[in-house]
């Protein structure tokens, strides 16, 4: 879970890249005049080997003092072409109409909605069936949540009767309920295999499990993926520009690539919450250069 060692051809290509990144640096991004005046920063993903066939995108919180419109142009200028949902963008109270709304206005902007969350669950039927029309309303295929242990067998119905699949997030140590991938899999391991996994690599190395194997361990089901650098695997670590902090980024990088991941692969920097484009945006410059200088995996 250490950092590596990076190689000289490595460090240049992610250098390289992660420069076009820092024209953001002091810009705000408060407000929709500040993010459509930068100029474009990261080239837009068009082309599917610009990420060796994953579905990079952003995990909606990252933005979430971004109102709506101003968090789509902040991923349009940022070239990612996928995102989850946070209910800061989409409230979970909002109406049928509205939940579809907000998903065709990413749509529109050529960003397509891959799951929503994460969200947090009550062993309530009423709750989880709320969550399930939520992301059925706006046509979202996966939910990233956080549900009570003892709800899977409510949960076993309702992947049945909306046929949409759950990815449980783990949260570290602090989470008494999923603090790692492992406990994930002994809560749902018995049930219907559309329930799985969100492993989120910061919080899974802080949880002192290898992101690396545990992506590769639960690879079946493992439906969504929370992609970030933190500064310490101690309990208390946090997140951290991508390159700067102590994950194995280019094993965790290697292990996606060789299950073939077809989910979301889902940026999420929680730093710099009144103004994190800057971050996020070196983050996706430096993975980008990862996957540039790693050839055949």
């Amino acid at each position: 879970m250490i950092k590596h060692t990076v190689s000289r051809r490595d460090l240049l290509k992610g250098a390289a890249l992660s420069a076009v990144a820092l024209p953001l640096a002091g810009v705000s991004t408060r407000s929709d005049a500040a993010i459509s005046s930068l100029p474009l920063t990261v080239a837009p993903s068009t082309a599917e080997d610009a990420w060796r066939g994953l579905k990079a995108g952003v995990a909606s919180y990252t933005l979430r003092k971004l109102p709506l419109d101003a968090a789509i142009k902040a991923i349009q200028r940022l070239g990612l072409n996928y995102v989850s949902i946070k209910d800061f963008h989409l409230p979970l109270k909002s109406t049928a109409d509205e939940r579809k709304a907000v998903a065709q206005k990413f749509k529109d902007a050529g960003i397509t909605p891959l799951s929503c969350g994460n969200i947090t669950m009550t062993g309530e039927e009423a709750n989880i069936r709320n969550a399930f029309e939520y992301a059925r309303d706006a046509g979202i295929p996966t939910i990233v949540c956080s549900p009570d242990p003892n709800s899977m067998p409510i949960l076993d119905r309702m992947v049945k009767e909306f046929n949409i699949k759950l990815a449980i997030h783990n949260h570290g140590p602090e989470d008494k309920k999923f603090p790692s991938p492992h406990d994930v899999w002994k809560a749902i391991e018995k049930y219907d295999e559309r329930i799985g996994f969100c492993i989120d690599v910061g919080h899974t190395a802080r949880a002192g499990v290898d992101p690396a194997a545990a992506i590769k361990q639960y690879r079946s089901r493992l439906y969504d993926l929370h992609f970030k650098d933190i500064n310490s695997t101690a309990p208390n670590g946090g997140t951290i520009e991508g390159g700067r902090g102590v994950l194995n980024l280019k094993s965790i990088l290697a292990a996606t690539l060789s299950i073939e991941f077809k989910y979301l692969f889902s940026f999420e920097y929680e730093k710099d919450g009144d103004d994190p484009v800057p971050g996020l945006a070196e983050t996706i410059g430096y993975t980008r250069g990862l996957l540039a200088g790693m050839g055949g995996v």
